[in-house]
């Protein structure tokens, strides 16, 4: 068993892959990973080092592929893309794996499905790292739109918007399904009220990079929340703090403060 092997298991007639390394999951705790939009559970998790840093630190690490991404289905519906659907596949795949709780992280998107994952199944989440969203969970992110265009457009070239030539580019290079992107980037992005955030009871990091445009704050966001904590990712953008060493380091100290 290593983060490279690709396993799957059936939810609500869709078909999702998983990785899964380190400890055995009836001896060590979970920590569950969900990444972000265009990404994967390799991209995200696998490439910048996580899995090597949690399995050494003694985890036993599980991260999915959100449905229209990876190797997971590619639905082409906007319609089966809401958080709280992919928060119900997050905790599908506790349930298979036969998981009561887990630490759980997510990055961008996938910070946004954490929220909704503690929010519907708050009894198998242990702790949560919400990476690369802050108070934009709450107040939105900027204008998603354009990315969809951009994914959608014939011609890469003929994009001219920064952030859509941005994921346009990440789309590409990760081969992704871009009519399934396209369905998911906006019913995805569906807000968490602040009265939802503060019912979130479980210690939660809020990890940012301090040049991140999309995120929004994340001292604002972890002041909402009843045991939130904000960590600045020093001088990196959205797309280059999901590696930082800062944030290892942040999250490592972080969970070993709120085992269980």
């Amino acid at each position: 068993m290593t983060a490279l092997d690709v396993k799957y298991f059936d939810h609500n007639g869709m078909r999702f892959a998983y990785r899964e390394d380190g400890a055995d999951g009836a001896l060590a705790e979970t920590i569950l990973l969900i990444h972000g939009f265009a990404s994967s559970s390799v991209v995200n998790w696998v490439s910048p080092g996580w899995f090597r840093t949690l399995v050494e630190a003694g985890y036993h690490v599980v991260a999915i592929d959100n449905r229209g991404h990876g190797f997971s289905d590619k639905p082409h519906d906007k319609e089966l893309y809401y958080p709280a659907m992919m928060a119900a596949d997050a905790a599908a795949l506790l349930d298979h794996l036969n998981i009561k709780k887990a630490h759980v992280m997510g990055y961008s998107m996938g910070a946004r499905i954490s929220a909704f994952l503690a929010l519907d199944f708050p009894e198998k989440v242990q702790s949560l790292v919400f990476g690369g969203l802050g108070i934009g969970m709450v107040t939105g992110a900027g204008d998603w739109e354009p990315i969809g265009e951009a994914l959608l457009a014939d011609d890469p070239d003929s994009v001219t918007h920064p952030r859509g030539q941005m994921f346009r580019k990440f789309a590409d290079q990760t081969k992704s399904d871009r009519l399934a992107l396209a369905a998911c980037v906006i019913t995805s992005k569906e807000l968490v009220t602040a009265q939802a955030i503060g019912s979130i009871e479980q210690p939660t990091l809020v990890a940012v990079g301090t040049k991140d445009d999309i995120a929004g704050d994340p001292h604002a966001l972890a002041d909402l929340l009843p045991n939130g904590t904000a960590l600045d990712i020093p001088d990196r953008d959205h797309m280059l703090a999901v590696g930082d060493k800062v944030y290892k380091q942040g999250v490592l100290s972080f969970l070993s403060q709120h085992r269980f």
